[in-house]
């Protein structure tokens, strides 16, 4: 008889660690591949983790006084054409829809007619579009800044997709802002960066570097790119969101104008900025373990489960009273400013098999609950970062009163571990034999496994970026912001340069 796995997960992350990311989303019940190539279902468990994100992302929008608005999902391609570097930075990936309706051959099959006057592209990102309405809403500096926030979905025609982390269609959200200065429009898309870096931190305990990207990993159009850089255990960097300082340029393009306070006509200055359901992959990544999904407790969907465990039947209306009575204690606490979440799991199986379920779904605590338990007056508590066998007998009561203080002792937790072990694999590169060394797999068989962020001068020059991506396989992951100023001898060629992360990235 085969050796039973002594992990929930097959294979491990150090067997293999891409098979072990699809494996935990699919232990989790987060998505599956759709029908259509490319993309995928979100299934509830991995859409609540999303609604969780929406909710805390959105709060923070319009506490920075950001506004939403829907804008379509179809763009003419006339309005792409209008920012050169901007369509050619996007012309691969877009999606064209060129007829309006279908009709039935002689054969009975359905075929595309009403060829439009013009294709229609689906949006990749809407600059375009909402340039163009800005340029009819704007007429004044009285109506700036205009500061929009869309939610929405896009498609860029990925021909390699993985789940969550590069998907044909997926989830966003978009912020387009309009501001008198170059200055403001700069505090803007500073202020969005770190919005998104403390989102990630604090919310997420997923540590992320902020920084400029260089001009070749920039946006098409843009003058300047943010982003925050996280990296995921297998030491690869996740460029988990941007802020994109557009300068003038989408202005022109779009003739987004106003009239200034001296009656002088002015471009404005444009900003965007954007995290997507991307960010669920790099949630999986930084914190899963080889028994499945591990969540921070503030992004869970739910914090607590409570498994009855009744092995006989004449105890078991007894168990399941004391259950649902301390779901009731346990969600009249607050968390986070809201009510506990708590999930009661009364599901006619083993207990066992419903703790394992609960394990790969990453809940932060589980509390199992038999009749020894309910005679001493206890609960016995798991939690998720912790070993499965890890389980503690508390008292019924105190549990109750110090949920919140544990629920907030493991977030800190999770997110100093992660900080840890991005600290244990940054280096400061000072030869180029250094870097060679930290970017050459150890063992041919994985070359997945790496160094991790090489920390080290680099003169930004796109085209040696460019030998160096395809020679390597690495990029310049940004310029971070603690550096900005810093001025370091590039590695490579002697000549002053910016400290940059160079890493492998998703």
């Amino acid at each position: 008889m085969a050796q039973q796995a002594k992990t929930a997960i097959t294979p491990t992350r150090d067997e293999d660690y891409p098979e072990w990311y699809q494996q935990v989303i699919k232990a989790a019940d987060l998505a599956e591949n759709s029908p259509v190539r490319g993309c995928m279902v979100i299934k509830p468990w991995g859409y609540a983790i999303w609604e969780n994100i929406q909710a805390d992302l959105d709060r923070r929008f319009k506490e920075t006084g950001h506004k939403n608005a829907y804008f379509p999902l179809f763009i003419p391609v006339s309005y792409l054409q209008k920012e050169a570097e901007h369509v050619d930075g996007f012309a691969k990936e877009c999606a064209v829809v060129t007829h309006s309706r279908l009709e039935a051959d002689a054969d009975g099959k359905l075929q595309p007619a009403g060829k439009l006057e013009e294709p229609l592209i689906v949006r990749p990102t809407s600059e375009t579009i909402i340039g163009e309405l800005f340029a009819k809403w704007i007429k004044s500096y009285r109506d700036l800044p205009l500061l929009i926030n869309q939610w929405a979905n896009v498609v860029r025609w990925e021909m390699r997709t993985r789940l969550f982390l590069r998907t044909a269609e997926f989830l966003w959200q978009e912020g387009h802002t309009a501001h008198a200065t170059a200055e403001e429009a700069l505090g803007e898309t500073r202020q969005m960066l770190e919005v998104y870096a403390d989102f990630a931190e604090n919310f997420m305990a997923m540590p992320v570097i902020t920084g400029e990207k260089t001009a070749a990993e920039r946006f098409p159009g843009a003058d300047a790119t943010y982003a925050i850089e996280a990296m995921m255990q297998d030491r690869k960097a996740l460029q988990a969101g941007t802020s994109h300082f557009l300068g003038q340029n989408f202005a022109k393009s779009s003739g987004i104008k106003y009239l200034s306070a001296e009656g002088k006509e002015e471009f404005a200055w444009t900003t965007s900025w954007g995290v997507s359901t991307r960010l669920v992959g790099g949630l999986i990544m930084t914190h899963s373990d080889d028994d499945g999904l591990v969540l921070p407790p503030r992004i869970a969907p739910a914090h607590v489960v409570i498994i009855p465990f009744t092995p006989k039947e004449e105890t078991r209306a007894e168990v399941i009273d004391y259950c649902l009575d301390l779901k009731q204690a346990l969600e009249a606490q607050t968390y986070m400013g809201a009510p506990v979440k708590v999930e009661f799991d009364d599901r006619d199986m083993r207990g066992g098999e419903k703790a394992w379920n609960w394990i790969k779904k990453g809940i932060p605590v589980r509390v199992e609950v038999g009749p020894r338990d309910i005679q001493a007056g206890n609960v016995m508590v798991g939690r998720r970062d912790r070993a499965p066998k890890d389980k503690q007998s508390l008292g019924k009561d105190k549990f109750v009163g110090n949920i919140a203080s544990l629920l907030d002792e493991m977030q800190d937790g999770m997110l100093a571990k992660a900080k840890k072990f991005r600290k244990e694999h940054t280096r400061e590169i000072t030869t180029e034999a250094e870097f060679v060394e930290f970017f050459t797999p150890k063992n041919q068989k994985e070359p997945e496994i790496h160094g991790g962020f090489a920390s080290m001068g680099f003169c930004c020059e796109p085209e040696l970026e460019d030998q160096i991506s395809k020679q390597y396989k690495v990029t310049v992951r940004c310029i971070p912001n603690a550096s900005l100023k810093e001025e370091v001898a590039c590695v490579f060629t002697g000549k002053p340069g910016k400290r940059v992360i160079f890493a492998k990235s998703y």
